[in-house]
């Protein structure tokens, strides 16, 4: 099965091709320019390293969220784009489930956590399955206290990976001592090549008309326009 696989949810974007013999071209990107402005291109280069073309992928994956509303928006609308012209189906890829098979086995919890802003995180929380990462919670945007005191609660080593990891880290290791463990620097992003994999070991797929972003909650200008209709109201 070939996949092109696309991951623009943070602050990294992310492209690459799966065959049934592996991972054969991947590409990341951590630069000034915007997603938009490295995607394309970056899809381009991850084909033709592969020697494969769009034509000749059996699916396209794409990270839709938790993550950045842009991120996501862009991610999602250039695979239905490309999914519609070539006539392909389209797996939608959760980025918390993503980093966590990304890290691989670890005897203890795995919490993949985004940055959300605001002292808050995207998380979610999984253990090390057989094909894929056994889901504990659901994702949930979550201060980063109330989060380190359901884990405490566990008891259990907790592995954090993710890009809200470095930022989070020494309130985290404050909060939570030696049940705290930090995946290494290449997993502080999620990494596209778990995003193939991903999409690889998932059965469902959806049409370009079907394939949606998820999102934990309201972006931030409909999130103000609704207090301001709120104060008019009062």
């Amino acid at each position: 099965m070939n996949i092109l696989a696309i991951d623009t949810s943070g602050p990294v974007c992310g492209t690459a091709v799966r065959t049934d013999a592996g991972i054969r071209a991947s590409s990341m990107v951590l630069n000034q320019r915007t997603h938009s402005v490295n995607l394309m291109p970056m899809v381009d280069t991850v084909l033709q390293a592969a020697g494969l073309t769009l034509a000749e992928m059996d699916r396209l994956a794409v990270v839709v969220g938790p993550g950045s509303f842009t991120g996501v928006r862009l991610g999602v609308s250039t695979v239905k784009g490309l999914a519609h012209g070539a006539g392909k189906p389209c797996v939608a890829v959760n980025a918390l489930e993503a980093m966590a098979l990304g890290v691989g086995v670890f005897p203890g919890l795995i919490c993949p956590v985004q940055d959300a802003r605001a002292g808050q995180v995207y998380a979610a929380l999984f253990r090390s399955g057989e094909t894929r990462p056994v889901r504990l919670w659901k994702d949930e945007p979550l201060k980063v206290e109330v989060l380190a005191a359901r884990l405490r609660e566990l008891g259990e080593p907790v592995l954090f990976a993710g890009d809200g990891m470095p930022v989070q880290r020494e309130k985290l290791r404050a909060l939570l001592g030696s049940q705290a463990v930090f995946a290494q620097a290449p997993f502080a992003f999620l990494r596209p090549e778990a995003v193939a994999e991903l999409a690889a070991r998932t059965e469902e797929t959806v049409d370009y008309l079907t394939l949606m972003p998820l999102y934990l909650r309201a972006p931030s200008a409909e999130r103000n326009r609704r207090l301001m209709e709120a104060a008019h109201e009062q």
